[in-house]
């Protein structure tokens, strides 16, 4: 007798054929991985084969198929609905709802149960395949009860083998539509508190050492169909921690409630939690990482958090289809020519570039006015839009993140995505000319069509050099892409630059309001996502060097800051540190980033003390680090300086007792050489950093140091901004050049000739 249901402990991933791709996988995550999977059954292929003979009508559907136009949306619509009809109006074969009764009954058994609520998915036999990512092609039903309403969710399954996206999706991959077949998992439902995705290969950068999570309140549907902007959060393999997370919008959740499942908007004070704490990501990207290592590949998957018992667990596990098969081999960058006036922003997918014209369509009703070519602006979209996007240049999405559909599929595209924008068709109007830019790692739309170039290089054809060349970073978010360059670590990340964007608000604003913990964290996870990014590489984080302006334009700064002249020479650096009135605040830095070389394992983090003006001052400022658990060689760390001051290159030898090596702040050192101040327009003619006076400062560092045997960098724009600066550096014998992202590779070209011709 035919085994038309089996249970899914019955199956492994050798069945793919027998109970397609994701019941195949969940078997075999029930019996071979130690992760908790709900228990539940499959109907087989074979029951899908015996449905469509019973039913008589797959000559039928063969007819409607081989007449229809798939490119004509109309045409694909009217043969679509025809199919699913002729589908669900067929009576289920008797032998079939039997063996699905027994199943059900067993399962409710086994649960104490009777009745059991169930989730109802699809899962096709050509399904999930390394290569090819069939998710959302076919329907799920949520919270089934009773034998009659299981058999109904099965046959609405089944037809949904047929829906509009699912036969464009196959004809476009060439997949012969007999030869896909369709089987259907039924699972004891999770009813979720909370849910999401988890990618265990960071799903923009493709960073293989990154595992990222989207959570949402309630249902996991809102979130894998992007209806919702979800919390995020980066786990960094290696170190096993959690290194940056963001907190989502979650405006609205998917609940059952009053035994029907209702969407309802979630109060302000809920969206302003974290859905998961962080034993929680460390429990859930342990069984990512147990799952991905029995795969052997990078693996998407989804996730459910038990409402009543709080316990976590696994709903599918899939390949993950789009960096898994990238080999790698060149890198390419993405960079703006012009400027332009940014009208929203939102979540970059990708790292990519597009522009045309925008077609603002908020039904897909509406789909058939799309040109190829334009700029898709919608709130959200799902597997119905597919036919339409990969004719855009880019797309802007309302809400969404970075696990959404609208992300997933414009990076198997490759095509530029901004998603969460929240407002994008209310400020985009059809026609209106645009560039979507997620080439920085944040997504901004851009008024107009602006020039832009794409820079390839090989990986292979890039030199090694003995000067090392490092990244100047400014804010965390495209740590993960910058950090598979080819390049030997980061000689510059600001603090600054984190605080403003991930924080925004002065620290002795958050003392006096009691929120010291919520500047530490977020100072921590900003630098942690830059430390795991270039991980092993060394990682050199700058202590915060705000001025006393930039100080008070952030949240209540200008309450706590005085007013000065010349703010470039003011109050800055570590005299700031050392003074009674930034003592506490500086210890709040500390702090953060003792979390992220201890708690987060990042040794690879190094300090960097900028605008020290004397010996005494630095002396200061190591003690206060060391009360504040930060003592230089503590755990391998290392203290370097900047170099900004006439002053550290006149006692350079004095200076290099206290520090592991300098960095020239070029900016700094030609305004001091040269007595311009570099806000000041009226001097900017004056103001070079190739000026020889300064040339020879950097020289007589770089000769002073080696004889204290202390490494030398430099950091300043100078050899961002002028391409012989490079030659200029190897030829003075510096160990280190430290670039913005857009010039390094251009940067490791430029220095291995200077090298080769100094030989």
């Amino acid at each position: 007798m035919p085994k038309y249901v089996v249970s899914l402990e019955e199956v492994d991933n050798e069945d793919v054929g027998f109970v397609g791709g994701k019941n195949a996988s969940l078997g075999e995550m029930l019996s071979e991985v130690e992760v908790p999977v709900p228990p539940g059954f499959a109907v087989t292929s074979e029951g899908y084969d015996f449905f469509i003979e019973e039913a008589g009508i797959r000559e039928e559907i063969r007819n409607i198929l081989e007449k229809t136009n798939v490119e004509s949306i109309s045409e694909l619509r009217k043969a679509g609905k025809k199919i699913r009809s002729l589908i669900i109006e067929s009576e289920t074969p008797g032998r079939l709802r039997e063996q699905i009764a027994y199943e059900y009954r067993s399962m409710g058994k086994k649960l104490d149960e009777e009745n059991a609520l169930v989730a109802v998915r699809s899962s096709a036999t050509a399904e999930d395949l390394p290569d090819a990512s069939f998710a959302g092609q076919q329907e799920t039903y949520l919270n089934v009860s009773g034998v009659d309403e299981l058999v109904e969710a099965t046959k609405k399954c089944i037809a949904s083998l047929f829906t509009n996206r699912a036969i464009h999706y196959r004809e476009e991959r060439g997949f012969d539509h007999f030869k896909v077949k369709l089987s259907v998992g039924v699972q004891k439902m999770v009813n979720a508190s909370g849910s999401g995705i988890m990618f265990t290969i960071e799903p923009d950068s493709g960073h293989r050492d990154v595992l990222h999570i989207d959570a949402s309140w309630g249902l996991g549907e809102l979130v894998v169909g992007g209806k919702v902007n979800p919390d995020r959060y980066s786990y960094f393999k290696p170190t096993e921690s959690l290194v940056s997370r963001d907190l989502g919008q979650k405006s609205r959740e998917m609940v059952w409630k009053n035994e029907e499942t209702v969407v309802k908007d979630v109060p302000q004070k809920r969206r302003e939690r974290y859905v998961l704490l962080e034993n929680e990501v460390e429990e859930l990207a342990c069984y990512g990482v147990e799952i991905e290592e029995h795969y052997d590949m990078p693996m998407d998957i989804e996730w459910a958090k038990d409402v009543d018992t709080g316990k976590l667990y696994i709903l599918q596990a899939r390949p993950e289809t789009v960096h898994s098969q990238n080999r790698g081999d060149a890198i390419r960058s993405y960079r703006l020519k012009e400027k332009g006036k940014i009208i929203t922003s939102g979540q970059a997918i990708g790292r990519k570039i597009g522009s045309g014209e925008a077609n603002v369509i908020m039904d897909s009703e509406r789909i058939e006015e799309f040109e190829e070519g334009q700029v898709l602006v919608t709130d959200m979209t799902d597997p119905d839009w597919e036919p339409i996007m990969k004719k855009a240049s880019a797309i802007v999405t309302e809400k969404g993140g970075s696990t959404s559909h609208a992300a997933i599929v414009s990076r198997e595209l490759g095509i530029a995505a901004v998603v969460g924008t929240e407002d994008a068709s209310r400020v985009l109007g059809t026609g209106e000319k645009v560039t979507v830019d997620c080439s920085s790692g944040r997504g901004r739309i851009f008024k107009g069509k602006l020039d832009f170039e794409v820079e390839e290089k090989q990986v292979d054809e890039i030199p090694k050099t003995e000067t090392k060349v490092l990244l100047n970073v400014g804010i965390p978010e495209n740590a993960f892409d910058l950090g598979q360059y080819p390049v030997d670590g980061v000689g510059l990340a600001r603090e600054e630059f984190i605080i403003g964007s991930y924080i925004g608000e002065h620290p002795k604003k958050l003392i006096e309001e009691g929120r010291q913990e919520y500047f530490i964290q977020e100072l921590s996870y900003g630098i942690g996502k830059i430390g795991a990014g270039f991980y092993p590489r060394p990682v050199v984080v700058r202590l915060s060097d705000f001025k006393t302006n930039e100080y008070a334009d952030l949240k209540g700064g200008e309450k706590y800051e005085p007013e000065e002249e010349n703010p470039m020479i003011g109050w800055r650096g570590a005299s700031r540190y050392v003074s009674d009135e930034f003592q506490e605040a500086f210890a709040m830095e500390c702090e953060a980033l003792r979390r992220v070389r201890e708690d987060m394992g990042l040794t690879n983090v190094k300090i960097m003390i900028p605008f020290c003006r004397t010996v005494e001052e630095l002396k200061e400022t190591k003690k206060l680090m060391a009360e504040n658990g930060l003592g230089r060689n503590k755990d391998g760390l290392e203290i370097y300086m900047m170099t900004e001051i006439p002053s550290n290159v006149i006692l350079a030898e004095r200076f290099a007792e206290e520090v592991d090596g300098f960095s020239v702040g070029s900016n700094d050192l030609t305004q001091l050489v040269l007595g311009v101040d570099r806000d000041n327009q009226s001097l900017q003619h004056i103001f070079d950093e190739r000026d020889e006076a300064v040339k020879n400062r950097i020289r007589d560092l770089i000769q002073r140091a080696g004889e204290s045997c202390k490494e030398v960098s430099i950091c300043g724009n100078a050899p961002s901004d002028y391409p012989d600066y490079a030659k200029f550096l190897v030829e003075a014998g510096i160990d280190a050049i430290s670039v913005t992202p857009d010039v390094a590779l251009n940067t490791i070209f430029r220095v291995h000739e200077a090298e080769e011709r100094s030989k």
